[in-house]
């Protein structure tokens, strides 16, 4: 054999770190290693589905590079153990849309718990020192492999034009993914339009999330009708931006501001259709105290009040 030239090494060398990497990960024997009756790609999907409201079928296959065969048959088991439902896109039946069952959270939740413990353990046996030069190799592969590093995520105040966008995202994307009519638009649009109009800079602010200049996601906080209270509006998040933790920001500057400001508690009103927002306010600590169905932007709905007290935080 000849001298291998640098793309054969490069060839060997993945090889290499492949068969190191699948050992210690332990990709061989994934449902031993986590104690689980899910394979690595099964543990992928729920993954996805759970940083997600509403999930097309199609952007499964394309965005994990599985065929539509193994999708069928895998979302096939998670619908007969009950995690998942699946229905018709409402505006275009040609797409078939997964959604994850409280079950199917819980299964995913527990996976994404035990991924991290795994992952702890495998970097407790390396050298603190070494951590740095891991994650710089480490980005240095993504980078190659899937060009530059994501653009930061950054929290900025209101700017001209931002409560127009508040206004037109929401109504665009709850049309889109939950079928609301133009009434909950024009809602959102009194609720930016009254805060635009006249609201205490000491005691109330909006954030814009922003990647690459362009806004992706957006909050607000606003004194409640109730004394000593402050209320969370209009939390967003754009589809192709979600799975960064851009919620969870938004909702941390939120909290922090309303404590910062004195407020004694912070309260929020949602539907039981937006299990991902519900997640991160629960991760926030906020406690549900009120459920109540309504009829709303021409569909039926379930009305919840969440509350988080800001005492002694």
């Amino acid at each position: 054999m000849g001298v291998k030239d640098g793309f054969d090494s490069a060839v060997d060398e993945i090889r290499a770190f492949n068969r190191m990497y699948t050992r210690l990960i332990g990709v061989l024997d994934y449902p031993g290693q986590l104690n689980t009756p899910y394979s690595l790609s099964e543990a992928r999907i729920l993954y996805e589905l759970a940083h997600r409201e509403r999930t097309h079928v199609s952007w499964l296959r394309t965005e994990l590079g599985l065929t539509a065969a193994y999708v069928s048959r895998t979302l096939g088991r998670f619908e007969e153990r009950g995690l998942i439902t699946r229905e018709r896109h409402h505006g275009d039946a040609r797409y078939q849309e997964v959604l994850l069952t409280d079950a199917g959270r819980a299964v995913a939740e527990e996976l994404e718990q035990r991924s991290r413990e795994a992952v702890t353990r495998l970097l407790a046996t390396l050298p603190r020192t070494e951590m740095g030069r891991l994650r710089e190799a480490l980005a240095t592969a993504r980078g190659v492999f899937d060009g530059p590093r994501e653009p930061a995520v950054r929290l900025r105040g209101l700017e001209p034009g931002d409560l127009g966008w508040i206004a037109q995202r929401h109504g665009a994307l709850y049309a889109q993914e939950f079928g609301w009519d133009a009434s909950f638009e024009a809602l959102v649009a009194r609720i930016v339009g009254d805060f635009g109009a006249g609201h205490d800079p000491v005691r109330e602010r909006a954030w814009i999330a922003e990647i690459g200049g362009r806004p992706v996601g957006s909050v607000l906080c606003v004194q409640d009708e109730a004394p000593d209270t402050a209320q969370l509006r209009l939390l967003l998040v754009e589809p192709e931006a979600r799975g960064r933790r851009i919620g969870e920001l938004l909702v941390g500057a939120c909290v922090d501001f309303a404590r910062e400001a004195g407020y004694g508690e912070l309260v929020l009103w949602t539907n039981d259709v937006l299990t991902s927002a519900r997640r991160i306010y629960q991760r926030a600590g906020f406690v549900l105290v009120a459920e109540k169905p309504h009829r709303s932007y021409g569909v039926t709905l379930v009305g919840q009040d969440w509350r988080l007290s800001l005492q002694g935080g």
